[in-house]
Formats: C-alpha cells, structure tokens, sequence
C-alpha cells in the first residue's frame, strides 16, 4: 500500500529540479498576512486614497483565494497599475523621492499578489515586502514599528517556508520561520553594534529628504500657539545633573520676535557667534537634552545657554543654534544660567526695533498706553501699571479664544477678553510700546513634567508658550510672562491646572485620567530607553564601546575587519550547532543518511524528488546482482518511517542490513 502511494506522487526523472507549483489558498494566506502587516504602519504616512486602494487590492486578492478563483484578466490588472501611477503622478508631481517611491511600491504590492499564479510570483511578493518593512524605517523608527516590522518578517518568511513545504503543517511553518529569525537575530546585533553609524537621515533626495515638521515657526498670530497646545507629542527630553529647576525657571528659549505689523510678529534678524552675547551669572544647571528633530536651528535650551561649544552656536537675541537643522533626534549636554543680566548694553538699533508699531494698528490700546504711562517717573513704573492693569482686568486663559480681526490687540484688550498666551503676550507688548518701553515676544516652551518611571523631565507641544521681555535701565532684558497674571498655575502646575473644566485638553493630559497618565509614564520610558539606547547609538557611542573591549582608535578598515572576522566566527559557530543538530535527529533517519551517501560515493546518489521505493527501483536496475538486498533496506526504511513506529529490534535489524551491503 505504502508502495502504490510513493508511486503515485509525480516524478520528474529527468530533472533535479521540483515542478512549479500553482499558488494555493494556504500559500496564499501565508503572503496575504505578511503583506498586510508590512503595509499597516504605512499607512500612517501613504496618501489616504492610496492606502485605500492597497487595502482593496488585499481584500480582493483574499476573497479570489477563499472561493478559489483564478486571478483577474491581465488587462484589467494593468488598467489599475496604470491609474495607480497617475494618481501617484498627481498626488506628488513626480516619481522620484522617498514618498512617491514608497508609495508606488505599495500599490504594486497589491497588484502584484492579485496577479500571482505560481511559485515566482510569491517570490517577487516576499521581496516587495522585505523592501518595504526596510522603507517603513525611512518614515518612523519607533519602538512599535520595530516590533510590527518583525512580526511582518516573521510571516513573509512563513510564506517561503510554505512555498518550500506546501503539504506541511502551518504550525511547523511558523515554528521554521520563527527558527529562521532567530538565526538571523546574531547577525542583526553584530552589524548594529559594528557597522559604521550613518550620520543624518537615511534619504537624500531633495524632493521630500527633510519634510516639514510640526511645532514653533518663526511668526506668531493669534491662535498660533493654542493649536500647538492641543497636541500630546513630545518636543524633547531632558536629564539634570541634580535635582531639576523649579517650575518657574524652566523657559526654554525658542525665536524671538521683533517685528509686528498689527497682527502677526515675526523674528528679526540677528547676529551669531560661538560664544554668548552676554556673560554668565548666578548657578549653574547643567541636564543633558534629547532633542526630537523639528527641521530648524534653534535648540529651545534653558535660559540662559552658557559657555562655548563646537555643536553650539549664540545668537545675538540670546537664544541657543544648532550649526545645522536638527533633522534627527539629537543629544546635547548644555549648561544654563537662569540668573544672568542680559542686554545691560544693548544697541540702540535693537532698542528702536522693539519700539515700533504700525501707526493705524489698535488705536484703543495705543490710548489706554498713553494713559497708562502718563506721569510715570519711570519705565518701571510704567511697567507697574501696565501689569496692574491687565491682572485687575478678569482676562480668561482658555485654549479655544474667538477669533481676532486687523486690530487683534484692541478686540482682546476691550472686546472678548478671552485668550491664550499669545493674544496675552502680544497685547502686552503692544501696550508697552505704545508706552514707550522697548518690548519683544520670546516664543517657546514652559514647564514640563518629570516621568516618575525614569526621572526624565518631558517637554511638550501642549508646553508651548509665548512670554515677554521688556529691556529697564539698568536690568537690561528683563522676562515679564502677562498669562501668569490670568493664569498663574499655568507657570507652576502645566497647563491642565490653568484651564477651567479641561478646555479642550488633550485627552492623555487631563487630571482625570491619572490611570490613562501613568500607563502613558510606563510607555515613554520604554520609548525612550529604545531612543537613547537603540536610535542614539552613534558614531561617539560606538567608538567608547570598541575603547572598552581594547579598540582605542578605530579606522574604517580595522571596522570592516573585526565585523569581517566577527561574522565568520558567528557563522562557524551556527555551522557547528547545524552539524550537531544533525547528529541529533532521530536514529532511523540516521541509518537512511548513512545508507544514501553510501550509495552517492558509488554514483548513485538519491535524487530529492525521489521516495524510498523509487530509489529502489533505479538501485536495483544499477545493481541488478545487489537488487533483493537494496530493495529490502529500502523497503523498511519506508515501512518504519511511513507505516508504524520504530522500534529497536527493526531498527537493529535494518542497520546489519546496511552493513551487510557489500560494495560492487
């Protein structure tokens, strides 16, 4: 019985190779589950219709696959590859570049496992998906797209193992492929550690290699900064040699803005130098920070940023540069000095520029300015007035504030009263100059919330902020923050405690959902362990690492021999454990290894489409003198291993068979 079925099978007898075979529907999940986890975190950054169609593309694939039908019409296939490319044409206006490129790849993905038929075809899916679980990294190297990325690895090598073994059983196809990555995890370790560290992004080309990204602009107007506010994401990290400053020191100094034309402010020109504009005084905070990447020159250290430093620059207007813009996440070790005078000597160009208003903006308030100023002995008690005014005025700090017209300043003052810390930041500036008193907008961040997990001080969007700075005699510039008139808590306690009845605050930022906040805790501590740990694993980072294993200086070529010689050691290493897993398998497969490569010394080699009792077959004919005694050992190789469990007196008994085999 056993012989009729081994005989049945299909035979190519004169071809090593095994026949193509059709796609079949197990075959066909398998590349179906890896394509579909390779393209969800795609999703995230492709186009919405071309996400759209990818998911119609699967979704069709999968439901011929359940029915059993046979692919669509290659006409019709190409009807849609066509008007995929015109829309990828349309969307981007061109094909070069890391987004339309992806995208494509994306759609031709579908396409390509609509169309597939046979064994080729899931091969060419399998590489599409490998390119594009390499191109999700190009978009966001996070830790959950790492982990999807595997998981989309794992399956997509599930479907070559299927491709491989059709008739075995899904759960020894996950358990190969899952043996397959682990292979491959060594390798992947060794390389990260030893291969040179790629300095800035992994894409160059200029249509879309430094995208824009969200967060300050060098412009203000009203609602500027509120929108900011409603997002959660993190701007940077920060780590203090010591305890933390307080609250009401944590100004993280971004643009300064100058020029005002009624309504929107804008940053002035300034001058840069390697070392600061003014000199340091009072303590000193030292923190290392984590900065993400935002496409712009400014660093949004602490007030004030001191000492000089090669990745540092200082601009006259007092707020710290990167040389370049930060377009990876970036990690600095700064200094600041909360204390310093700064501007005591400030020229007189400057001080004319933080004076002017356009002469038909905000008449009211240029009315109540003068008002104001009228018999002050000084600018200071100008000043005095002016912050008496506006903490007397019953102002409302609210993230949702109606929208302003031309004259922005007189509708907050006189009309809504209602604003965020840009309407109060710019009304007060207003009425400042108006008042004679040289005044400037500083836009960034304040505050920030320690992590309990890790201890690391966390600055968000919703941190953005815009202060004052009005220049004394005397005092030179001096920080005046007006919201913390309306709102104080929003200087000591963030902004959840300022708002009445949340405001519109973000969900992950509410007092109320404390469980929600301390899993948040939890999860950027992880993130930001793989960030410092994984991402921030630089050039400077891998050369300390080779200094304390004995590599004090390492050249490019000494790199590529160590990781030379690390690889090959790797692999003669897993070269000795095959070969012991080897000796390990099972002894009735054994005494058959031991039998077929002594009939291949003598040319007769088993063939790997052949069964036991087909290779019989050609034995005997080869060694028609030797014919009963091969046909016997192949026989009970096939009967032990096909028709009942081994024991040892059979196994015993075909081993003196085999050896019993006497050579021609």
């Amino acid at each position: 019985m056993i012989g009729r079925l081994l005989r049945a099978l299909p035979v190519r007898r004169h071809s090593t190779a095994p026949p193509e075979r059709a796609l079949d529907r197990r075959q066909g999940a398998w590349l179906l589950g890896g394509a579909a986890l390779t393209l969800a975190p795609h999703a995230l950054w492709l186009p919405a219709w071309a996400s759209a169609l990818a998911a119609l593309l699967l979704c069709w694939r999968g439901l011929l696959l359940w029915r059993g039908k046979r692919p669509p019409a290659r006409l019709l296939l190409l009807a849609v590859a066509v008007a995929a490319a015109v829309g990828v044409r349309l969307e981007f206006g061109h094909f070069f570049g890391r987004e339309p490129g992806v995208t494509l790849l994306a759609l031709l993905l579908g396409l390509k496992l609509l169309e597939s038929r046979a064994a080729r075809d899931i091969r060419a899916g399998v590489l599409l998906c490998l390119f594009l679980q390499l191109a999700i990294f190009l978009e966001d190297q996070s830790l959950p797209v790492a982990a999807l990325a595997l998981a989309a690895s794992l399956v997509t090598l599930g479907a070559l193992v299927a491709l491989a073994d059709p008739g075995g059983p899904q759960r020894e196809h996950l358990r190969t492929a899952t043996l397959l990555v682990a292979q491959g995890l060594p390798f992947m370790l060794l390389f990260f550690v030893l291969f040179p560290r790629v300095q800035g992004p992994l894409w160059g080309l200029p249509a879309d290699a430094f995208s824009a990204r969200t967060g300050l602009s060098e412009t203000m107007d009203p609602g500027s900064i509120s929108e900011l506010s409603l997002s959660s994401a993190i701007v940077m990290r920060a780590v203090f040699d010591g305890a933390p400053p307080a609250p009401t020191q944590r100004y993280w100094r971004g643009p300064v803005l100058t020029e005002f034309d009624g309504r929107t402010w804008r940053a002035a020109p300034f001058v840069e130098a390697e070392t600061p504009f003014y000199v340091v005084s009072g303590p000193r905070l030292d923190y290392t920070l984590t900065l993400e990447p935002h496409n712009r020159r400014w660093l949004l250290a602490l007030d004030f940023a001191g000492g000089a430093s090669p990745a540092i620059r200082h601009a006259s207007d007092y707020h710290a540069l990167a040389v370049t813009p930060l377009r990876v996440r970036s990690r600095l070790a700064l200094t600041a000095y909360p204390d310093t005078l700064t501007g005591l000597e400030e020229d007189a160009d400057v001080l004319s520029a933080a004076l002017r208003l356009p002469a038909d903006s905000n008449p009211r308030s240029r009315a109540l300015a003068a008002e104001l100023a009228a018999g002050a002995a000084s600018d200071r008690e100008t000043l005095a007035r002016v912050i008496d005014y506006l903490r007397s005025g019953r102002y409302i700090y609210t993230l949702r504030p109606p929208l302003l017209g031309r004259h922005s300043a007189d509708e907050f003052l006189f009309d809504t009263r209602r604003g965020f810390c840009e309407h109060f930041a710019s009304a007060f500036a207003v009425l400042m100059r108006a008042a004679g008193v040289p005044t400037r907008v500083v836009t960034g961040y304040q505050g920030g919330e320690i992590n309990p997990v890790d201890g690391n001080l966390v600055v968000r969007q919703s941190d953005a902020h815009a202060w004052n700075e009005v220049w004394l005699t005397g005092s030179g510039w001096v920080r005046i923050d007006p919201t913390a008139l309306a709102a104080p808590q929003r200087i000591d306690d963030g902004l959840a405690a300022a708002l009445a009845e949340f405001d519109g605050l973000p969900l992950m930022l509410r007092a109320d959902m404390e469980w929600l906040r301390a899993l948040r805790y939890q999860w950027e501590a992880v993130s930001n362990a793989w960030n410092q740990r994984v991402l921030g694993y630089d050039t400077e980072r891998q050369r300390a690492l080779l200094a304390r294993i004995g590599f004090e200086r390492v050249d490019a070529t000494t790199l590529a021999a160590i990781l030379s010689l690390a690889t090959a050691a790797l692999f003669g290493v897993l070269y000795l454990w095959a070969i012991r897993q080897r000796r390990a398998q099972d002894p009735l497969e054994r005494q058959w290894a031991r039998f077929c490569t002594r009939m291949a010394r003598q040319g007769l080699g088993r063939e790997p489409w052949e069964g036991p009792l087909d290779y019989a077959d050609r034995l005997a004919r080869a060694r028609p003198g030797q014919a009963d005694a091969l046909r016997t050992i192949c026989a009970s190789y096939a009967s032990l291993r096909y028709g009942r469990d081994v024991d040892k007196d059979a196994l015993n008994a075909l081993r003196h068979r085999i050896d019993a085999l006497r050579n021609p």
